[in-house]
This record gives structure tokens, sequence and C-alpha cells, in this order.
């Protein structure tokens, strides 16, 4: 990009992608690199600015995750958060070690100086903390400029070479005017632009898919989720029709998908679009099969299977577009080589093959959900469309626990239609992140007509969230609860019981597998 950039060091922590988020919701551009990335690479990538993450690291430890000391020589700020500020105290010879008791939750902050990093601020204000060290003594140059009960030095600066630090986390929620902590780092102290927004990036994105594509044929793989449409019509843009897109019903698709994409795309858009049967191939291939990462793996090598063998059919075709985003990148590798744990592969990026015969680009590998509607408003895409909830790549299969069969799958597709439809009814499918029906591997005894009964049970999951990276389970009133369980039972043959998930994410996963 050739925007303005803030660089974020990952040193672990698993808020480091909120740190970039909150970045980019004042329209500055953030990249999340890990904290060894060489300086070379870090002056190439040009950044007005450095934030360091937090880590469940000590900076006394043997091998403890250092950055090379010359990021504080570039001439741009930094911004140490948690572990960052322990950091720059390490580094600057100041004095961290461990206090007797962890401090962790909602604290009272009381800012000391209040003329440029909490410019604007009350003197007193709620911060979330999340640390078990402490800087115990500033480093020459350095001064404090705020602290809690139990925290003597919760933020430090040294203003003449604009190196700061805070001991509290601004990136969480729970830290209410963390947003403006951050809008002063960038503009007060970074004296950056905010030109980061969805035109420039869609100039950005179709210029450089324009310079790596050429002159050759691209297929990418569109499920009719909001995430592979707006990557079709970037790449739609960029090549034209040059673009090949691809529908495989799996088998795992949502009732009526089919017709959907069919309609819009061939219609709507004018693209080129294959449809291609192939459930009764990913079906053979989940035969048996109940642990969910082998699921997402077999799904990932079928697709690209089912991609390569298609586009021999188009003729030359040298690129595989997806719709992968940041989030998918994040919960299935370690983000760009970083320290952070892995949680789950995802499709369409933990289940490819090692060896493809197509070139892989991904045009949003590096946006939030959010920030893709954003940019699907500014292309065009009907309300609609932008607006629908998620849907996991593997689709049902990570939805169905347990083995994967064609009456598995039908029994699930009609359940979850009437989750949907109930929640459209009430007015709250926009108010929520996601909401969706699951098949559990049990049977349960019931009772209809007098008659004793042994069928399936489901599990209705509803979230609220801003990016699916953290989630809360969403209060639906009773009305709507009682109309989904009673329309399930009485239309769905094969289920006599249905349940409501009340688990948030973090420690559940908003997807059961």
């Amino acid at each position: 990009m050739s925007t303005e950039t803030i660089l974020v060091l990952d040193f672990g922590s698993q808020y480091t992608q909120l740190i970039a988020r909150r970045v980019r919701e004042q329209n500055v551009f953030s990249v999340v690199r890990p904290f060894n990335i060489p300086i070379r690479a870090i002056q190439a990538l040009n950044p007005k600015g450095i934030i360091l993450s937090g880590s469940p690291a000590n900076v006394y430890q043997k091998k403890a995750p250092l950055p090379d000391e010359r990021i504080y020589a570039l001439g741009v700020p930094v911004l140490g958060i948690c572990y960052g500020l322990q950091v720059t105290a390490h580094l600057f010879h100041g004095r961290v070690k461990k206090i007797k008791r962890r401090e962790y939750g909602f604290v009272r902050l009381n800012a000391d100086v209040r003329d440029d990093l909490f410019h604007g601020l009350p003197k007193e204000m709620k911060c979330w903390m999340s640390h078990g060290d402490q800087v115990y003594r500033l480093p020459s140059g350095f001064e404090r400029i705020a602290h809690t009960r139990t925290s003597s030095i919760a933020g430090f600066r040294d203003r003449s070479r604009r190196l700061y630090g805070v001991q509290f986390h601004p990136e969480v929620t729970h830290t209410p005017l963390g947003h403006k902590i951050f809008h002063n780092f960038l503009f007060r102290i970074c004296r950056l632009r905010g030109d980061w927004t969805p035109q420039s990036f869609i100039r950005e994105t179709v210029r450089s898919l324009k310079e790596q594509i050429g002159d050759e044929h691209v297929v990418l793989g569109l499920s009719g989720g909001v995430d592979s449409s707006v990557a079709a019509t970037l790449l739609h843009r960029a090549v034209g029709r040059r673009l090949h897109c691809i529908f495989v019903d799996n088998g795992l698709l949502r009732l009526g998908e089919r017709r959907r994409v069919r309609d819009t795309f061939r219609g709507h858009f004018r693209m080129n679009l294959r449809i291609c049967d192939a459930s009764r191939e990913f079906l053979k291939a989940l035969r048996g099969v109940e642990d969910p990462e082998r699921k997402r793996k077999i799904i990932g090598r079928t697709f690209i299977k089912v991609f390569e063998r298609e586009a021999k059919k188009i003729g030359r075709v040298s690129f595989l577009g997806q719709g992968t985003l940041y989030p998918d990148v994040i919960e299935s590798v370690s983000f760009h080589g970083g320290p952070s744990s892995t949680i789950k592969s995802h499709h369409n990026v933990g289940g490819l093959p090692k060896k493809m015969r197509l070139k892989l680009i991904e045009p949003l590998r590096a946006l939030f959900k959010d920030e893709v509607r954003r940019v699907g408003r500014v292309l065009g895409l009907p309300k609609e469309l932008i607006h629908r909830q998620p849907f996991p790549g593997p689709g049902l299969a990570v939805r169905i626990l347990g083995v994967v069969t064609q009456g598995r799958c039908d029994l699930l597709r009609e359940a979850d239609w009437i989750v949907i439809d109930e929640i459209k009814r009430a007015g709250l499918y926009h108010k929520l992140w996601q909401t969706f029906a699951v098949l559990l591997p049990v049977k349960s005894v019931g009772v209809m007509g007098d008659e004793r009964t042994y069928e399936h049970v489901a599990v209705v999951r509803a979230v609220t969230s801003e990016d699916g990276m953290t989630a809360d389970w969403a209060r639906l009133p009773d009305t709507v609860l009682t109309a989904i369980s009673n329309r399930i039972i009485n239309e769905v043959s094969g289920i006599n019981r249905v349940c409501f998930d009340i688990s948030s994410k973090p420690p559940a996963t908003i997807e059961w597998e």
C-alpha cells in the first residue's frame, strides 16, 4: 500500500489483532508482523509509527521475545502496550520485575500528564489491566505520565524521541476511552492524515491485481457469501471477462443456495459463472470422518481438486482467487510467522495442499469482515448480500458434530432455514453477527402424539460481535426461541429437542467445530 502505515509488532498477545483494528478504525492502515522482523523489512514498510503488542512472556526471562533495538532509532513514534511498555523499559535499562499479585481486570487510571497521549482525556478514567510484571524504575530520559493504585508507572514517555508506553490495554472495549488514546497517538504524535478508506483500498487493490495477474486468467470459488462476492467484484474490475467464477455445490450448503448464487451473479453482475454439482464427491470424501480438523482439510483439498478440474475445462488459467480474510489467517496460522498460537484451520488457508498448479490470489487477506462490508457497499453490491451473516467455508460439515451424511445435512439445512427465518421475522437478523443451527451426534427420547420418539438434537447458536475475533451470546427474546423450537420440532421430521448455546468467545469459538 502507498498509504500511511502503522506497524504492529506481535509478541504473542491474543489482543494483537485488536490493536490493528483500533488503528484502522481511525482510517489508518496497519499491518501486523512478528516481533523479530528484520530491520530492513521494517524500513521497506516505511511505517509512520510502530506499536508493540502485549505478550504472555517476561522481558527478563531467557530467550524473551525482543525486537531489534534499532526500531527506536528510525525516527518514528513507538507506543508500547503492556509487555510492549516493559520491552521499551528493559531495552533502555529501566527495571522490570514480577509483582506479588497479578493485576487483572478493571482499574482506575490516573493521568499525570495530559498534553499528548492523554490529550483531552479526564484525569481519572477506567482501563483494563492484564499483567504480572511491572516497571519499577524508569529508564533515563523517560517520565511517568500515568499511574494506578497498584502500578506506580502505568504509562511513560520520552517526548523528545516520541517513545511512549502504557501498562494497560487501550485496544480492548473494556478501556472505554482507548480509541481516543489511539487517536492521540496517530494524529497528535505520529501526525498522520488518516487517508485509508474503502475507496483508497479499492484503487490500490485493483491496481495491484492488474500488475500481479497481467494478461492471465483467474478462477474463483464463489460461495455467494459476502467475502467471495467482494473478492469476485474486485477481480472483475481488474481483469473483466478473464475472471471465471466457479460455484461448487458441495452438498454442505444452506437451503436454496445454488439458485440464489446463479440469479445474483449470472443475472445481476453478468459474470462468467460455472455451476458444478460435486456433492457426492464431497460426501464420499467425508464418509466416516468425525474429527473437525480432518473435515476442514478434506474439504480444502477437495475444493482445490474440483477447482483445478473445472479450470481445465475453461482453458488457460493461472490463478485461484479466494475470499480469505484477516481472521482466517490469524486463527489458522501464526500470522506472518509470529508467535501467536493456532486456534483452528480454515478451509481456505490451512486446508490447501502444499503443491498446487494454480497460484493463489487473495485480495481481501488484509481485511476484517466489517471492512469487507464497507468495501462491498462502495463497490455497489446489493445490501442484502453485503449484510449477510457469515457462513463457514466448510459449510454444514462443521455444524454437524460427528459424521457427515446426506440425511444429516438435509436435517440441519431445514432446521437452519427455520432459525434464520424466525430471526428475520423478529427484525434481529442485522443486529446479530451470526445465527445458525447445529446438529449434535446424540439422540434423545421424546413424546409426540402420545408415542415415544428417539430423534436428533439441534442447538441454536446466536452471537453478537464486531469482527468475529470475540463474541458474546445473544440474549434472544423468549418468544423468538419458542417459535424456533416449536417450528423445528414440528416441521423437521427427525429432530425432537432444541437447545440454546449460551457460550461466549472466548472461551468457546463461534462455530462448534
